[in-house]
């Protein structure tokens, strides 16, 4: 049931807003249309009744710039919203879903699962909604977004009509912003398996026990390009292969045997069940860290024509960097000595603080140590309905490459 106690409060008329003054930094921020404004960048902070009000945005020398959100808790204490002069209530809302949703009309002859709202690179910093056949999974990640929730929600509703609606909100995004842990049924009846496609693939989600929003929808046309290089006989590793996504599409295209490897109980659950659900007899899956499974792989003598490294975020701060590439280094350089001649390589990193450059840098090092060459042979990104805003350097998140060890 959809609350509405909020509605009278939030459909705010523009005079009705309070208004925060920007220094010369959040202006050329602003300039730039990059959404997060740090409180370093702010001149005059009025008091607010609730973190994440909506207020009217002016630059140092007082010319209306923008309507954005405000929450003195978090570092990103403002959050752009619009450029222009608007009431911020349901018809807003209404029509940010269409037309992401109109962005989105291309996949829907290529899958049945797909994101609806990608946080800043669409417009609604820290929402996120994420479309399953008919359900929605969502992430409300900020204190601006939480402001608005039965707004959008009931937007939601409206333009999607879903089934059901999760909400699997970030604990550790959600305590940045003074707001608690959310992982609940919102709306409707949520099934305990759902099945989409992608292609010629079929899978299962669970959105209550998966991880975030319930599937890695941002590698899907990643996961078609590196099968797409797949030759019948082909022997196929997939690493942190969580619910089996491209070892299933290489299986799908002609390989005769892929290893998959997760150290996660629920993940190596969904692989046996998405490779029932394609027919696919030929496997094996192993339950370890991935670290510890190369190792002992090695020296095995086992060799692959196909190697997929796509493992979790191991920078989540700056700090974290130089953990991270040591990580890589060990990955890359233990699945180079796994390759066949001319057999492929593809790797993938998630991490923000890592950059493309790391990533074939840490790769030409691991090719020094194992006297490896490798061709790159396509650059890959996250799927367009994760979208890449060049004015937000924060969505550009998923770098990755495939090669060919020559």
């Amino acid at each position: 049931m959809i609350l509405y106690y909020k509605l009278y409060r939030i459909n705010k008329n523009f005079t009705e807003m309070k208004s925060v003054f920007i220094n010369r930094d959040g202006l050329e921020k602003v300039k730039l249309r990059n959404l997060w404004i740090y409180n370093k960048e702010l001149k005059l902070i009025p008091k607010v009744s609730e973190s994440g009000e909506v207020v009217k945005v002016f630059s140092p020398d007082k010319k209306f710039v923008g309507i954005g959100f405000l929450n003195p808790k978090s570092k990103i204490t403002l959050r752009m919203l619009s450029f222009k002069e608007e009431a911020i209530g349901k018809d807003f809302f209404v029509e940010r879903v269409k037309k992401t949703l109109e962005k989105r009309k291309h996949l829907e002859n290529i899958t049945n699962a797909y994101r609806v709202i990608h946080a800043e690179a669409d417009g609604l910093s820290g929402l996120i909604v994420d479309y399953y056949d008919g359900y929605l999974s969502i992430q409300i990640n900020s204190a601006a977004m939480e402001y608005f929730r039965d707004l959008i929600i009931q937007s939601l509703i409206d333009v999607l009509n879903p089934k059901g609606i999760y909400e699997k909100s970030d604990g550790k995004s959600r305590e940045k912003e003074g707001l608690t842990t959310q992982d609940r049924v919102l709306y409707g009846e949520i099934p305990e398996k759902i099945e989409i496609f992608e292609y010629n693939a079929k899978f299962f989600v669970n959105l209550k026990e998966s991880q975030k929003t319930g599937f890695y929808l941002d590698q899907r046309e990643n996961r078609k390009v590196v099968s797409d290089f797949v030759k019948e006989g082909f022997e196929v590793l997939d690493l942190f292969s969580n619910s089996g996504g491209f070892g299933i599409h290489c299986a799908l295209k002609g390989a005769s045997f892929v290893k998959f490897v997760d150290i996660s109980s629920n993940a190596v659950d969904y692989i046996e069940k998405n490779l029932s659900l394609n027919s696919i007899k030929n496997y094996e899956i192993v339950k370890e860290d991935v670290f510890d499974f190369l190792k002992q792989e090695v020296k095995t003598g086992k060799k692959y024509d196909l190697i997929i490294l796509d493992p979790p975020p191991f920078a989540k701060t700056k700090n974290e960097k130089e953990g991270a590439i040591r990580g890589f280094k060990y990955l890359i350089l233990n699945s180079l000595k796994l390759l066949n001649e001319n057999g492929y390589l593809a790797v993938f990193n998630c991490s923000h603080h890592v950059s493309m450059q790391d990533l074939i840098d840490t790769t030409l090092q691991a090719c020094k140590d194992s006297s490896s060459t490798v061709e790159i042979k396509k650059f890959l990104t996250q799927d367009t309905d994760h979208p890449y805003v060049l004015n937000i350097p924060s969505s550009f998140y998923l770098k990755g490459f495939l090669s060919q060890k020559v």
